[in-house]
């Protein structure tokens, strides 16, 4: 093995310590290891258990920070207006232009607009697609299509 570089687990680690990942710099310090190592191409057993824990890190930082994705539409403008500290008066003038537009979006009684949404995606700094409402779901849609054939029938015997 003379000629060699290679690197132990324990000189890895002692090179760049792994530690839970609290902020951007440090995922991304993390991002730059594991792209040298992946870099590198093939990897010692040491070096594929030593990108492992690193993978492992970013992927928890990653988890831990993406928001909930069954939230869609109005439910997730709650769930952030509740992480935020956010009231509904707060989204009035930045978005919404009036208190009652606002309450009738938030209470499920008017559809968000265009305008609402890149207002919202901005001044959350999320995708413009997270404010759209979830689709119904599928046995819902296949319910009321059945519903209708049903209502149609009567209308078709009568011809």
């Amino acid at each position: 093995m003379t000629g060699t570089n290679t690197t132990t687990y324990a000189q890895l680690i002692a090179n760049f310590p792994p530690r839970p990942l609290t902020n951007d710099e440090q995922y991304l310090a993390t991002q730059d290891r594991i792209d040298a190592l992946l870099d590198k191409g093939n990897l010692t057993i040491d070096e594929q258990d030593y990108l492992t824990v690193l993978g492992m890190m970013v992927e928890r930082y990653e988890s831990e920070r993406e928001p909930d994705f069954t939230l869609r539409g109005t439910r997730l403008i709650r769930a952030l207006m509740e992480e935020q500290g956010l009231r509904q008066r707060d989204l009035v003038a930045p978005i919404f232009k009036t208190d009652s537009i606002a309450s009738a979006i938030l209470n499920g009684k008017r559809q968000l607009t265009v305008e609402h949404i890149n207002k919202l995606a901005a001044f959350f700094d999320l995708p413009h697609a997270w404010f759209f409402e979830p689709l119904a779901e599928p046995e819902s849609i296949h319910a009321n299509e059945g519903q209708k054939a049903a209502n149609r029938q009567p209308e078709l015997a009568m011809d």
